[in-house]
């Protein structure tokens, strides 16, 4: 009977947290995000996620990269005003190169349909 019972209650215990790790994993998975990939004195390599309405916050991109479309979208590029300054079109399956940021200039990322984009970035430190 204690052996069923210690069972049982392991077994509970390891459903509860699936469900946790599940919750927080979709939880996750909603969200604007850059996931690292890999990086060294040469390249460094990030996946972004950006969700509808979710825009990445205000940055700078000192080098230049090139963009790998997995999901391809309309991005807004925006000030720090929320303003519109271009609107970048990526098509799924495609590259693309963008320069280096002016100097002391910032902006954010926002995705205005109803599907993520998700690009694969490839910044070149040298």
């Amino acid at each position: 009977m204690k052996s069923t019972l210690i069972k049982t209650g392991g077994l509970t215990a390891m459903l509860a947290a699936g469900m946790v790790l599940g919750a927080l994993a979709q939880s996750q998975s909603s969200q604007t995000r850059r996931e690292p990939q890999f990086e060294n004195d040469n390249v460094r390599v990030w996946k972004s996620i950006i969700m509808p309405n979710q825009p990445l916050s205000l940055h700078r991109h000192d080098f230049g990269r090139t963009i790998v479309v997995l999901k391809g979208g309309s991005l807004d590029i925006v000030d720090a005003a929320g303003k519109t300054t271009k609107v970048m079109q990526w098509e799924t399956g495609k590259a693309y190169w963008l320069d280096k940021d002016p100097v002391g200039e910032q902006h954010g990322d926002l995705n205005r349909g109803t599907a993520s984009i998700e690009v694969i970035v490839v910044e070149m430190r040298k």
